[in-house]
């Protein structure tokens, strides 16, 4: 008997049996309702179709799975009816379905207490105190197998069910103690909402008034619901089997010797074939799954099938990627390698750029396309755009790189052709230096820009970036410029000297002068130090632009014609224009010496060439001196007056004239061998000592050469050419007394005379 028997005997319904002698066939079809007779309070009773007839199928499991869950939905009580020899099965106790109405009914609806009553039906000689444990665990395992919600993670069985279990004996062979123990049960039924009853704590109990609508909104619910749309019995069991089988083929695959080879030189180096040889393993493995679950249903072998790919994919993705990379690395270097040589080899920047990203680039996807796994659909791009933006990274850097080399060299290129010839204006500093120094600048800078646009042309750049680059070029080379008379005026005051004592020192030719005393050095000193404050002038500012300034008016004003021409009371009432940090018309950026440190540079400058002018004067007035060696008019009359009578003596005897001639010739032999001048250059009194002690080894030296000459000619010795330590006027002092005794022996002779005045022209006498 079923359970329509069993409601009928339990609650006096009359709901449709089964005939046993028509054959066994469902007899309960939907869901039937009736009022239960004799049992208070009121008790509506449900009876739904079964879940294990053969007139549903396989495949028609969705409406039992749909009325167990409306069942425990609207019902305090579920009466499970369960053969006592089903009790330990898997699908035969219902366990799958118990476990999907569990797991949706938290889902969809909120907790309320329902007792589930197991009715065991045909009990058999074991005893129920041995078979409830076995229900119970089972229904335990159930609910903790089932996914909660985050709400209900711990939430225990008790909580949402009270579990009931009793037996009855076989209707067909033991009919008497079949309604004894239905009748025992039946009393369990009254008064079942009461305290301890088996209606539980009804909680959230929907009033009789709205019960209709209740169960319409529970079913609509129900129905909707895609959760319940579980497969059927060979669904289920080529889901097991194909997933184990599923699982066997992964683990195969993750042992096979050929891939874990494959995975681990992957890892070091690119693989050639790669894509061919891991897409051969792979088909080998989804071969050997489907030759396995040849037998189950399509639909589910198709899907473990896909999922067993997937996972397989996501195993060997790894080294995919690995195997990219490595061919993006290689490709990069090759590109860098290749892109180097390019430009070594003469070929222009932009040209070689482009060439070598599209050769290398189409060189990347050739050997993607060798990586290419069969079974996959992967997409390389993300590997090409790195590498795409790893080469055009590459190519920036080259190209700041060479840029800067190019600025550098035509940088190094004005320095050199403007720092030296600048350096050259501003020392020879004139009217016309700002003038040849902006001349050069415009020369020099348009040579620049011109080869360095050309250089440029090679890297195809936009017009603004070429244009500031240009731009940058020509402030370098005014730069240099300024930066070049910025270090001149540093050294102006050096230069002011050097100039003054240049032309101070020296004539219009070039030629040092001699001061004699004929040479006018106020003149000399104006038109030096004028010369000087043109320099001053030329570096007090940045003249860049053609424009006109005071600067050099101004300065000639304060520092030579105003100190010449005012008086000291027009002066000290006038305002100083020099007084002042600034020029008049000059910015403060293009100032390089102020007013102010003018007139302290001049004034430095005045003080330390004062001392070569007083030198020059000093020189003058000692050239005049020495030159005037004859005495005074009134002298030469006194000495022709008085010394008459002594004059006309010499004429009278010439003897004197000869003895004076001898001591002429004695006191310059002596004032030449003596080196009386050159004894008086270190001063009077140290030139005197000096004399005082050779004046005696001297004379004596003197004499004793003219008695050995006087004593060779009173021998008849012929007389010879001298030694040739007498053939210069700086000789030894015998040499010199030697001279001295030949003059006195030849005084008579006019040629004689000549000779001793001369040593040099005594030799060639001799």
């Amino acid at each position: 008997m079923g359970k329509s028997t069993l409601l009928n005997h339990l609650f006096f319904t009359n709901f449709r049996e089964m005939d046993a002698y028509k054959g066994r066939s469902q007899t309960t079809k939907g869901i039937w309702m009736a009022q239960c007779d004799g049992i208070e309070p009121c008790t509506l009773v449900m009876d739904l179709e079964g879940t294990d007839g053969r007139e549903q199928g396989e495949d028609d499991t969705a409406f039992e799975k749909q009325s167990a869950l409306f069942a425990l939905a609207v019902s305090d009580i579920v009466l499970i009816n369960m053969w006592c020899h089903d009790i330990g099965r898997e699908q035969a106790a219902n366990k799958p379905l118990l476990k999907t109405v569990f797991q949706v009914m938290m889902r969809l609806f909120s907790p309320r207490k329902t007792t589930l009553m197991f009715v065991i039906r045909d009990k058999t000689r074991t005893p129920l105190e041995n078979l409830e444990p076995v229900l119970r665990e089972d229904i335990q395992k159930i609910w903790d197998s089932v996914p909660k919600p985050q709400a209900y993670k711990e939430t225990p069985l008790s909580d949402f069910f009270n579990v009931e279990v009793v037996a009855l004996s076989s209707y067909e062979e033991k009919e008497e103690q079949f309604k004894e123990q239905v009748a025992s049960l039946r009393h369990r039924f009254f008064h079942s909402i009461a305290p301890g009853g088996l209606a539980g704590d009804r909680r959230a109990v929907v009033p009789a008034s709205g019960f209709s609508f209740s169960a319409q909104e529970i079913w609509k619910i129900i129905k909707e619901n895609k959760d319940l749309d579980l497969p059927a019995h060979k669904v289920m069991v080529a889901t097991v089997r194909c997933e184990e089988i599923a699982h066997e083929k992964y683990a195969s695959f993750t042992e096979n010797e050929e891939w874990c080879q494959l995975k681990e030189a992957v890892q070091s180096h690119p693989v050639q074939g790669f894509g061919r040889k891991l897409t051969s393993i792979l088909n080998s493995c989804l071969s050997e799954y489907d030759a396995d679950a040849t037998f189950f249903d399509d639909g589910v072998r198709s899907t473990k099938r896909k999922q067993l790919e997937e996972k397989l994919l996501q195993l060997v993705q790894e080294a995919y990627q690995s195997m990219l990379g490595h061919i993006r690395s290689r490709t990069l270097e090759i590109f860098k390698e290749a892109f180097d040589k390019a430009l070594k080899g003469g070929k222009g920047f932009a040209v070689a750029a482009q060439d070598c990203t599209e050769f290398f680039m189409s060189h990347f996807n050739e050997e993607c396309a060798d990586a290419v796994i069969g079974q996959a659909n992967w997409d390389p791009s993300r590997i090409r755009d790195k590498l795409k933006r790893d080469v055009d990274a590459h190519i920036a850097e080259v190209r700041s790189a060479k840029l800067a080399e190019v600025t550098t060299l035509y940088e190094t290129k004005l320095n050199e052709a403007l720092a030296g010839p600048v350096e050259a204006l501003l020392d020879g500093a004139g009217d016309d230096t700002w003038p040849a120094i902006r001349k050069l600048l415009q020369r020099e800078t348009e040579t620049g820009v011109l080869g360095f646009s050309t250089a440029l042309s090679d890297f195809e750049m936009d017009e603004q970036a070429r244009d500031n680059m240009v731009s940058r070029l020509k402030d370098y080379a005014q730069g240099v410029v300024e930066a070049k008379a910025k270090e001149e005026a540093g050294r102006v005051l050096i230069r002011m000297k050097d100039r003054f004592s240049t032309l101070f020192s020296h004539d219009s030719d070039s030629m040092p002068r001699v001061w004699t005393g004929k040479e006018d050095i106020r003149a000399i000193t104006k038109t030096a130090r004028s010369a000087s404050l043109k320099l001053l002038s030329v570096m007090a500012a940045i003249r860049l632009e053609d424009e006109g300034d005071s600067i050099e008016k101004t300065l000639a004003l304060a520092l030579v014609d105003g100190k010449s021409g005012a008086s000291t009371s027009e002066r000290s009432t006038s305002v100083d224009p020099l007084a002042s940090s600034t020029w008049d018309e000059v910015p403060a950026l293009k100032t390089l010496i102020t007013p102010v440190q003018c007139k302290s540079l001049w004034r430095q400058f005045k003080s330390e060439t004062e001392y070569t002018v007083t030198q020059a004067i000093a020189a003058q007035e000692a050239s005049r001196r020495s030159n005037n060696w004859l005495p005074p008019p009134w002298a030469i009359v006194a000495l022709v007056v008085l010394g008459f009578n002594e004059f006309m003596t010499f004429l009278r005897n010439p003897l004197y004239l000869g003895v004076i001639f001898v001591s002429f010739l004695l006191l310059k032999a002596l004032w030449v061998q003596m080196d009386i001048s050159g004894e008086f250059r270190n001063g009077a009194i140290p030139g005197l000592l000096s004399l005082s002690t050779k004046f005696l080894p001297t004379v004596m030296n003197l004499l004793r050469r003219l008695a050995e000459q006087g004593q060779r000619q009173a021998n008849g010795e012929p007389q010879g050419n001298p030694a040739p330590a007498s053939n210069s006027f700086s000789g030894s002092p015998d040499d010199h007394s030697a001279v001295s005794s030949s003059a006195s022996s030849n005084m008579t002779s006019s040629e004689n005379v000549a000779e001793y005045s001369s040593p040099s022209i005594h030799d060639k006498t001799k």
